[in-house]
């Protein structure tokens, strides 16, 4: 299936979203954005279409989808906070689905999660695996790109953990640290977007990179290449998410939670597939040493405030 028209990227001056438009616009696409967030710190604000988000009127949303061919959804809250929650983020994401049938856009292309699952006691992996299953019943042509952990140079997760890893003399690690972990470049998971765009059937396919670690082992490649000199101490995961819980009162933020922790631990960020990304994060972390870790990124500032 070839692409003709206008991708619509929900959110495409954020993380995903912007790695995904940079390329549809490399390509010569037309790309619309829906977003919420100003785009003064996008370096092509200039060269997109930019709508809002108002997921509340379907109406509203379909006429901003209208003359779309393909609808690229980054759409997504990491946690609960205040009135946003998973409940909610399927309802918009399911007034999101509605409206792009109303509209008449061909494909839709979703970023959701490894080990998505409707059945999951973690509302993360629940609420994504509701929204594959309400596409797959859309009658949209589509693909489900399902990324582990997703590192780049606007990464939360590995940028603070080199951050902590820099700063404290102990670094708390939830029970043994040996579950699996198999982070994927951002980058990698926007040309897989793009690329199953084009595909003739409809595409679910995880996207992971060629290294898999034990999170200990991945901690301890981040402390070695960055220079980081903490402890790695094992705790039970309560103690380890209530440290987590500390430092976020103290950073004003939300470090980590323990639906993550219990996340990781039970190896849901790492796929039995084939690689399916093409750049190795040991690579990475020894390009981008130097900025890695430099200052912490807050997720509530840059999603929540």
């Amino acid at each position: 299936m070839g692409n003709s028209g206008i991708s619509v990227v929900t959110g495409a001056f954020g993380y995903t979203g912007r790695y995904i438009a940079r390329r549809l616009l490399d390509e010569g696409e037309t790309v619309r954005t829906l977003t919420r967030t100003a785009p003064s710190a996008s370096p092509f604000s200039d060269r997109i279409d930019r709508r809002p988000r108002n997921f509340d009127d379907i109406s509203e949303v379909a006429e901003s989808l209208r003359g779309a061919h393909t609808l690229y959804n980054t759409y997504w809250v990491r946690f609960a906070r205040g009135y946003l929650n998973h409940e909610l983020a399927v309802r918009n994401t399911r007034n999101l689905v509605d409206a792009a049938v109303s509209a008449g856009v061909q494909r839709i292309v979703h970023i959701s999660i490894t080990n998505a699952d409707a059945a999951s006691p973690l509302p993360y992996f629940q609420g994504k695996g509701l929204v594959e299953d309400y596409i797959r019943s859309s009658g949209l042509s589509y693909s489900i790109v399902r990324p582990t952990v997703i590192f780049g140079r606007e990464d939360v997760l590995i940028n603070n953990i080199a951050w902590f890893l820099r700063r404290f003399p102990v670094f708390l690690v939830a029970g043994s640290g040996d579950y699996p972990i198999q982070p994927v470049f951002v980058d990698d998971v926007a040309r897989l977007a793009v690329e199953s765009s084009r595909a003739a059937d409809n595409v679910t396919l995880d996207a992971v990179s060629p290294e898999v670690f034990t999170f200990k082992e991945l901690l301890n490649e981040v402390r070695r290449i960055t220079g980081g000199r903490a402890r790695l101490m094992h705790a039970p995961p309560s103690l380890a998410a209530a440290a987590a819980r500390l430092m976020g009162l103290a950073l004003r933020d939300v470090v980590l939670t323990r639906d993550e922790i219990d996340g990781l631990m039970a190896g849901h960020l790492v796929s039995s597939d084939p690689p399916t990304g093409e750049t190795r994060l040991t690579d990475w972390l020894r390009e981008n040493r130097q900025a890695l870790g430099a200052r912490y990124t807050s997720e509530l500032s840059r999603n929540y405030r």
